[in-house]
């Protein structure tokens, strides 16, 4: 069994906190204890404080942590403080999208690339001048959600109903190896940060990942885990497809550019094919089938497509500021990059 299959099997430490609220989770979980009550109204629900706590709660439903006791997932407190954070950030991200319109119109915007590059797009950029440090740091936050690729997404399968339900096991089949484990997109993923020499244990990169990156992982979690959010948590699904083909093309051709090696080049050229074909199903049936069922899920759609790119966006701005400074997009850096620059 190599190196990064048997670290999927661990659960990761706990992270460092970057708050009062982070760290009232954290001890929480490390010693046993009920988190104290915390005033969240004042706190910044992009900011690192509240993103990490949230995503250390979400964690609890995923691998969970090394000395944390399973039956925390369900804990009453942490959920009560779980919900005032989600509270915060759903606000936030209520008010700061663009608003109403047709499904149909909020999708067709994602098809719509820019002429040449704007400079606002991080795989345009490395596709045509990112050096390997940027590709690896890159590929390190892009971890946190690629080692549990379509798991936030599963959690939608008992919340479908007919056409829906079926287009999109479909797709999350073909995202679990199509029944076959050496297929498995997160496995995959493994591979290609073996290629990029990067740790392959599932969380290792979370201390370094600035808010702009957890909120990104954190919003499919928040989608995912409330059936009352199943219509976004479908929108974000459908952005993801609709917007991976073209921007999986420019990245392998970074790897090629960049000559990492074969595995990290599959990863993205089979993103190229499969979801230019997911795309189809995701907008036709899966989004087809779900309004046809639940019409009035609509608006919920759209906010969960102009939510995960309002996100998207920040990130993009945060990695290609840093690198356009001269610095690392990460906020502490292991040895795998040596020493940090910014």
């Amino acid at each position: 069994m190599s190196a990064h299959r048997e670290s999927r099997l661990k659960s990761p430490p706990l992270p460092p906190p970057r708050g009062v609220l982070s760290s009232a989770v954290i001890s929480a979980l490390r010693d046993g204890d009920a988190p104290p009550p915390q005033e969240t109204a004042s706190a910044d629900p992009y900011g690192d404080d509240v993103q990490l706590a949230l995503y250390v709660l979400y964690e609890l439903h995923y691998q969970g942590f090394d000395g944390v006791h399973d039956s925390r997932e369900w804990d009453p407190d942490l959920l009560t403080l779980r919900r005032t954070l989600e509270q915060r950030f759903l606000t936030a991200l209520r008010a700061d999208v663009p608003g109403p319109m047709p499904a149909r119109q909020a999708l067709d915007e994602l098809l719509v690339e820019p002429v040449g590059d704007p400079g606002t797009s991080v795989t345009h950029y490395l596709q045509r001048e990112g050096g390997l440090h940027q590709l690896r740091e890159y590929s390190a936050l892009r971890s946190l959600y690629h080692l549990k690729e379509a798991d936030p997404h599963a959690w939608v399968l008992p919340r479908l109903y007919g056409r829906a339900k079926a287009a999109m096991v479909a797709v999350e089949f073909d995202e679990f190896g199509a029944g076959r484990a050496n297929d498995i997109h997160a496995r995959l993923f493994a591979d290609l940060m073996e290629d990029l020499g990067l740790e392959t244990a599932y969380g290792h990169y979370l201390d370094a990942a600035p808010a702009e990156a957890l909120a990104t992982v954190n919003l499919m979690s928040l989608l995912g885990l409330h059936r009352a959010l199943r219509g976004a948590l479908v929108g974000h699904f459908a952005t993801v497809e609709v917007t991976s083909s073209p921007g999986s093309r420019r990245l392998a051709k970074a790897m090629r550019r960049l000559g990492v090696g074969p595995a990290a080049e599959r990863f993205y050229d089979e993103h190229v094919e499969a979801d230019a074909v997911h795309e189809q199903v995701v907008r036709h049936d899966v989004i087809g089938g779900l309004l046809e069922s639940e019409p009035r899920l609509e608006p919920d759609i759209v906010f969960g497509v102009q939510a995960t790119s309002l996100l998207e966006d920040r990130l993009s701005t945060e990695l290609l500021r840093a690198w356009h400074d001269g610095h690392s997009a990460l906020r502490t850096t292991s040895e795998a990059f040596g020493p940090t620059i910014r």
